[in-house]
């Protein structure tokens, strides 16, 4: 990783920051970037978010996909974690927190709503940034995309039952649009203008000239997400600085679901000795969320004062510190991995 990679975490504490006193200073354009979405997709995100994923998309090999097959264990680890796990974790953690530990903290009322934003969280894995992740842990991009459509293709079926199930409702209204349009946004247009440029490159220089491009543009990712960084703390600044101490509250079992799916993750695919280049970006795809998914039917079931659209906020405003650490700790353990996966089977 260069130096500049290696600092990330705190280049990403002071674009926090930035957001946040940028946002105070001047509200009126941070209040017109907010302004330009469609189906609750922020168009600047949208393409910060591009830029990011852009760059693992040209390192795509598609005459490699057909063998992803040929290591199912990652797939099973991720739909697994995913589908059958985290919501209702998730879930158990919002009753646990707001009706009980933090119950006297917190108006009695306002429990539902914070454990349906949680709801609303642990049934969304990432769609979008997963390929930033992945690409930061030397993840391989071939099967990262595979993990990452079978959610995509599971999300459009079982996002409405398990929410439906969990908050207790038959009748929930999912915003499609959010859902097709991020899926188009940050997986479908950035890995067809992919593959187009790396059958370009192939053809003049093969894959030195593929490496060598995706080199030069790898800045441009990280630029992305720290933009992306000051929008979203920016948009939610006044949040953050009006209710310090519910934030903290609302962020705490956030904090625990992530940092347990990933343990619970990555030890599996540590005992099923799957290369870390898989296991890395699979166990991160179920730590993080897809939350413009999230925020959309928050603010469509509940209202975009409520306090389950708060939580998704929440869920935006933590993700980013929290898998920073988690990839720190994924590249410092990759030995721990290949000497696993060199020892000799037991029995």
């Amino acid at each position: 990783m260069s130096l500049f990679e290696r600092f990330l975490s705190l280049w990403v504490l002071l674009c926090i920051i930035a957001g946040i006193i940028l946002a105070n200073l001047m509200p009126g354009l941070f209040g017109l970037l907010a302004g330009l979405e469609y189906a609750s997709v922020n168009m600047v995100v949208a393409v910060l978010i591009w830029a990011m994923v852009y760059p693992m998309m040209v390192a795509v090999d598609f005459s490699s996909l057909g063998q992803v097959g040929r290591r199912p264990k990652g797939l099973v680890i991720t739909l697994v974690v995913n589908w059958l796990i985290k919501p209702f974790t998730m879930a158990a953690l919002g009753v646990l927190f707001f009706h009980h530990v933090f119950a006297d903290l917190i108006d009695p009322a306002d429990a539902g709503q914070y454990i349906a934003g949680l709801i609303l969280l642990g049934a969304a894995p990432c769609t979008a940034m997963v390929f930033v992740w992945s690409q930061l842990t030397r993840g391989d991009p071939n099967y990262t995309l595979v993990q990452v459509s079978l959610n995509d293709v599971i999300m459009v079926f079982a996002f409405a039952p398990i929410v439906a199930l969990l908050l207790g409702v038959t009748d929930i209204a999912v915003p499609w649009e959010t859902l097709v349009l991020s899926v188009v946004l940050y997986v479908v247009l950035p890995l067809a203008a992919g593959a187009l440029t790396r059958a370009r490159l192939m053809a003049r220089g093969g894959e030195a000239a593929v490496s060598a491009f995706t080199a030069r543009i790898k800045p441009a990712s990280v630029l992305g997400l720290l933009l992306t960084v000051v929008l979203l703390f920016g948009f939610q600044g006044n949040i953050i600085l009006d209710n310090p101490f519910l934030i903290l509250l609302l962020a705490t079992p956030i904090l625990i679901q992530s940092y347990g799916i990933f343990a619970l993750a990555y030890f599996w695919a540590w005992r099923w000795r799957v290369p870390h280049d898989v296991a890395a970006p699979c166990a991160l795809i179920g730590t993080s969320n897809f939350f413009e998914l999230a925020v959309a039917v928050a603010i469509g079931l509940f209202g975009l004062t409520s306090g389950a659209a708060l939580v998704t906020v929440v869920g935006v405003l933590v993700e980013v510190p929290v898998m920073l650490s988690l990839v720190w700790f994924a590249n410092r353990t990759r030995a721990r991995f290949a000497a696993r996966a060199e020892a000799v089977q037991p029995g």
